[in-house]
């Protein structure tokens, strides 16, 4: 028994150091050299403070910003509960909360009751985190942001143009519009 326990516990000993410390230590070091702004969390710093992350949403709330499609993570943009609500489309919870969020859309941007509203302004992603919303959600919120920032409508609408990525290898996906970085891109101008 003394035979076969001492290699198979200095085999465990040997792999945990390999994959549990050495492997994930030169991946960490790789993607830093690499890849150092996205091994960190992809972070937007301005001024020297954090402002938040290109991968994850956040609330905003105030009239003056963009605000970002509604969040199932958690009490809303809670990183440490990701996930979708898993209603499916015959829910009448999901029916009723997307009513209430299409009702509070219009109230929010002053639209009339015949204005198609975007699906991404009523519904949320599979992660409850997204940070996208698409440039047509932007293009209807521009009214209200330009109103609340005393900006003139074109200068938000230029601001919309100019944080819209369009698609992945100009096939794949939709356009997108990051919020924060739209938000920040504004508060720059102020």
């Amino acid at each position: 028994m003394r035979r076969q326990l001492l290699p198979a516990l200095v085999v465990l000993l040997a792999l945990t150091v390999l994959t549990g410390i050495v492997y994930p230590l030169a991946v960490t070091g790789i993607a830093q050299v690499a890849f150092p702004g996205r091994a960190d969390g992809s972070l937007i710093r301005r001024e020297g403070q954090i402002a938040g992350s290109r991968l994850i949403g956040q609330a905003f709330t105030r009239p003056e910003y963009f605000h970002g499609r509604p969040s199932a993570a958690g009490d809303g943009y809670d990183a440490s509960a990701s996930g979708a609500s898993n209603l499916g489309p015959s829910s009448e919870v999901l029916l009723s909360d997307v009513r209430e969020r299409a009702a509070a859309y219009r109230r929010d941007n002053d639209l009339a009751a015949d204005v198609p509203i975007p699906i991404d302004a009523v519904t949320a992603s599979a992660s409850g985190l997204d940070p996208h919303i698409s440039p047509a959600n932007a293009r209807l919120q521009a009214p209200r942001v330009a109103s609340a920032r005393h900006l003139p409508l074109d200068v938000v609408l230029t601001a919309v143009r100019r944080q819209t990525d369009g698609r992945r290898l100009g096939v794949l996906g939709e356009p997108t519009v990051n919020v924060l970085e739209l938000n920040l891109d504004l508060d720059g101008l102020a």
